[in-house]
């Protein structure tokens, strides 16, 4: 672990509960900063392609119907239906405190992550280096960053504090500041073998990390469940919460000869927070990180909060070919979620970290799911509940005007002030609230 050094930070950020209207608007106006990796025409865009099956058998951490695939529900009889508008080859919609998995597709598909692979880089690194800790990029550290990848700007024989870096990951998901924390952390290699064990105190059994940034990588692979836990995992730390939910900032420049050392704006590339490019900013999300490669296609994990409430969802590479699908997507599957919530019997649970799956009051072992057996105190299938979703596309564009943009965002941020500023108590994933 790094030792802190007393320096402030040269970045100056600016929280999503706290910026204004004119910097909401000044955003929405640069939508060069906030573009996304391309996704590359593939066999599966084409119209009429065959789109691949997910396994027969899969992992049940969890529980047993979270192994099927397809989609798995069991609705009340006040409960809505789910979107038809679901295209995802993976997607689940969890209750973030009690774990209640409300519903799933294909939840434990071993796919491709993209840059969501960066939650858990940080879920593992960012406690193990003090923020205020500064470092000067040397050459090498950036070398090896794949073609393509998405970049905040780092230059080397500058000098950056850790949080400099640290949000330049989460608003630009930077494969360089990756790069260079990983090496702070110990080296590329190292940072593999930890983020690996993290996962798997996690019982994140589905990933397997290969390149921490999330480039396209052989073998590189994680799941909408396993996406879920780690971001469930990560909004337990404060700094996380805090970056993952910052919608702009201010970015350290390149230091001229004989001039003052420049700076830029960067702006958060989830769209459902920002409102950028179309979205619609989502009324209460606060975070958590979204990905695209080629490979991988699109890939997006939130949270968000209404009233009491707290949901975490994942969509895993939609193939409809309406534009911002991912987030369109995931956005009605929160709705449903909040809509649904105590309506449903939920159908697996997220399983609380290897080092908590002991009652300290009782003893009693936790999480049964992760080796294959119940959900809680007893097995619940999808049976006749289960429903088979028509994959759609109704070619929406969404929100387009900068004053549409700019009014939806600022409720979006106000109400995310309470998830991000509430407490996540650790020991909260220890315990098992008792079954409906």
């Amino acid at each position: 672990m790094s030792t802190s050094i007393s320096t402030p930070c040269t970045f100056t950020s600016v929280s999503a509960v706290k910026k204004t209207a004119l910097t909401v608007l000044s955003a929405a106006l640069l939508p060069a900063l906030t573009a996304l990796p391309a996704h590359a025409a593939t066999a599966d865009d084409e119209p009429g392609a065959q789109q691949p099956k997910p396994p027969a058998v899969m992992s049940t951490v969890g529980g047993a119907p979270l192994g099927r695939p397809g989609t798995q529900v069991e609705l009340g009889p006040r409960a809505p239906v789910l979107p038809k508008e679901l295209s995802g080859r993976s997607w689940i919609v969890a209750d973030a405190e009690s774990g209640d998995v409300l519903a799933s597709h294909n939840a434990h598909w071993r796919l491709p992550p993209a840059s969501t692979m960066k939650m858990l880089f940080a879920d593992t690194v960012l406690p193990r280096l003090s923020k205020s800790q500064v470092y000067k990029v040397k050459d090498t550290d950036l070398a090896g960053i794949g073609e393509g990848s998405s970049l905040v700007g780092l230059k080397e024989d500058h000098t950056y504090s850790v949080h400099d870096m640290w949000l330049g990951v989460f608003l630009r998901s930077g494969n360089d500041a990756v790069h260079v924390l990983a090496e702070m952390n110990g080296g590329w290699d190292k940072t593999v073998v930890d983020m690996q064990k993290h996962a798997d105190e996690l019982q994140a059994l589905d990933t397997t990390v290969v390149s921490p940034d999330g480039y396209d990588a052989k073998g590189q692979v994680s799941s909408a469940y396993d996406l879920t836990l780690i971001a469930r995992s990560g909004m337990q730390k404060k700094d996380f919460r805090e970056y993952c939910s910052t919608a702009t900032a201010t970015f350290p420049g390149e230091k001229k000869k004989g001039k003052k050392r420049e700076s830029f704006q960067i702006q958060n590339t989830n769209r459902l927070l920002t409102g950028a490019w179309g979205v619609e900013p989502y009324k209460g999300l606060a975070g958590v990180k979204n990905g695209n490669t080629t490979h991988a296609g699109a890939t997006f994990t939130g949270v968000a909060q209404r009233g009491d409430k707290v949901l975490l969802v994942t969509v895993m590479n939609p193939s409809a070919r309406e534009g911002n699908a991912v987030y369109k997507e995931a956005a009605r599957l929160l709705d449903w979620g909040f809509e649904a919530s105590g309506k449903v019997t939920p159908v697996g649970e997220l399983v609380p970290p290897r080092s908590a799956t002991t009652d300290p009051g009782t003893g009693v072992a936790k999480g049964k799911g992760a080796k294959g057996g119940g959900v809680g105190t007893g097995d619940t299938a999808a049976g006749d509940g289960q429903t088979q979703l028509a994959s759609t596309g109704d070619g929406s564009s969404g929100v387009g005007t900068a004053v549409a943009i700019t009014g939806g965002a600022l409720v979006v941020l106000a109400a995310a002030a309470l998830l991000v500023n509430r407490r996540w108590p650790l020991p909260a994933l220890s315990r098992r609230r008792p079954r409906r």
